[in-house]
């Protein structure tokens, strides 16, 4: 997924300006802190940290375990009934927050709009919750009738010891329906990456390849793709003009039925390589289904996935009728988008997005002529910086070693490779399937790539380069913004969007060009500088 219009960052001694970042903390925490940021040279063989536990004390942007599957992987899928167990605030925290829409099917099943919680109180967490778990369960189940029910712990049910698993069988047994159980609770791994790897694992387990249906031609999966504002909904359309089939998509617009049925797709797409990266492995080994890298994000990457997906099938009629779509599609993007060009171009952004926004949206931003300058993850794996080549070298810390890792072995009678071995073997060699070269391959030189960012870094990072734009989450929007500096959340859009695909495109540069031409910020004065704040010294007693 190389794009070949990198763009080197401006020239700024970047080298002391990262000793000047990590000296601010302990000599310790500094030591862990400077192997998590590098100045790129592409010209060297580079390494990051990453997946490491967060320094205690440091504030960056990450979330829990249970975030990372209930408000990422799972909370999307919208004709299941997904209750929490545990606190109301866990349940509120993760509920529509990021703006996973949904389009109910024939059935009329949609529980979007639905907050299910056990509302756990300090009763609870003394005498046990799992008489109040069944109880939930049954009432959900007596007024809306769901296909389907998943639980989902947070900390105080692992702390206390309430089995969720038993309980989910034993309702499942009574009630006749599937109900989920995700062992998912906040403190396990070090970030919401380790929920996504048990979201993963239990959709693979319980849900994919339940439900047999006859192929259909030209049938894919989209993989890491969660409809923020609707994202899913164009991509399927320009998929549709191409003659290509959209299968299920995990999770954004999500349907457990049509999940059940994903084994029969031809490939799957991967959009964003951390959360569901398990299961694009997972359903090659037991099922025989490649996955192709894409970035449906920007104008040429969205172009540029086509084709790969034209590749793969090899067929001269979706190929001819793939080239006529991208010719319309991007000729009218490129004229919607070329009245703000002048206006943006040279614009510097920064990108602190979890998931793979922070590299996919670097793209669309060279579309408009702006220059990402630094940009990081929030809960990243070394190999969505320095790409798949390096999973070998990756220990498994012990953060981690309490989250399960499925031993996957081939379907005796369902295992199907799509493609003859010589052109599975080609197709790879050509990188158009299971390739993936991270993001920093994407980054020019002197630009940055800094893993799970603090607050004291980023405002480091504001006054020493002076972006024009900060791409981020709801965490540090308004802290970023009390600089006079734009931000855009890129997890939730700021209630706007769609921003993938071509008319996505189009949306994401106007949005842009009100955002950053905005008079509001000359006229900011960070709170900081009306009044002295509050300042301490760390003394060491010897």
């Amino acid at each position: 997924m190389s794009d070949k219009r990198i763009m080197n960052a401006p020239a700024i001694a970047l080298d002391d300006f990262v000793e000047g970042v990590v000296d601010v903390y302990p000599a310790k925490a500094a030591k862990k802190r400077r192997k998590h940021i590098v100045v790129r040279d592409p010209a060297e063989k580079q390494r990051i940290e990453a997946n490491e536990r967060t320094i205690p004390g440091i504030i960056s942007q990450r979330g829990c375990c249970y975030a990372g599957c209930k408000g990422v992987v799972i909370g999307p899928i919208g004709d299941m009934v997904h209750i929490v167990h545990g606190p109301v605030g866990c349940s509120y925290y993760s509920w529509l927050s990021r703006r996973n829409l949904f389009r109910p099917r024939a059935d009329g099943q949609n529980y979007m709009q639905y907050c299910f919680t056990t509302d756990m109180e300090e009763k609870d967490i003394i005498f046990g919750g799992e008489k109040k778990l069944k109880a939930a369960i049954q009432e959900a189940y007596d007024i809306f009738k769901p296909k389907a029910i998943s639980v989902l712990a947070t900390c105080p049910v692992g702390l206390i010891g309430d089995d969720i698993n038993s309980v989910s069988k034993e309702m499942s047994e009574k009630l006749g329906i599937q109900i989920i159980p995700f062992s998912c609770e906040g403190y396990k791994g070090v970030s919401q990456s380790a929920g996504h790897h048990i979201a993963n694992n239990n959709l693979f387990k319980f849900v994919i390849g339940q439900d047999d249906i006859e192929q259909k031609e030209h049938t894919i999966n989209i993989l890491g793709e969660y409809n923020t504002g609707g994202d899913t909904w164009e991509i399927e359309r320009v998929l549709n003009r191409c003659g290509i089939n959209v299968l299920s998509v995990f999770t954004g617009d999500g349907s457990y039925s049509e999940m059940r049925q994903s084994h029969m797709a031809d490939v799957n797409l991967l959009m964003c390589h951390r959360s569901v990266n398990y299961i694009a492995d997972m359903m090659e080994t037991k099922f025989g289904i490649p996955w192709i890298k894409v970035n449906f994000i920007g104008i040429k990457s969205m172009a540029k996935s086509l084709k790969k997906i034209a590749r793969f099938y090899d067929d001269p009629k979706l190929t001819e009728r793939v080239e006529k779509v991208i010719e319309e599609e991007v000729a009218k993007a490129e004229e919607g988008i070329a009245r703000y060009i002048p206006r943006l171009k040279g614009k510097t952004v920064i990108l602190f997005v979890g998931g793979s926004r922070a590299h996919h949206y670097q793209g669309l931003f060279r579309d408009l002529g702006m220059v990402p300058i630094v940009a990081g993850y929030e809960f990243a794996h070394r190999d969505d910086y320095e790409g798949r080549e390096v999973l070998p070298d990756i220990k498994v810390i012990a953060d981690n070693r309490n989250i399960e890792d499925l031993t996957v072995e081939r379907d005796p009678e369902r295992y199907n490779p799509r493609k003859d071995d010589e052109t599975l073997k080609r197709l790879k060699e050509e990188e158009v399937i299971d390739t993936y070269h991270g993001m920093w391959e994407d980054m020019g030189r002197g630009t940055m790539a800094i893993d799970d960012v603090s607050h004291k870094e980023l405002g480091m990072l504001i006054k020493k380069l002076k972006p024009d734009m900060v791409c981020s989450g709801i965490k540090d929007k308004y802290v970023i913004e009390k600089f006079g500096v734009p931000s855009k959340q890129l997890h939730n859009y700021d209630y706007s969007g769609p921003f993938a695909g071509f008319r996505g495109a189009v949306n994401f540069a106007k949005d842009l060009d009100m955002l950053i031409h905005n008079p509001v910020w000359k006229l900011t004065t960070p709170p900081w500088k009306k009044k002295p704040v509050l300042k301490a010294d760390l003394t060491v007693s010897t």
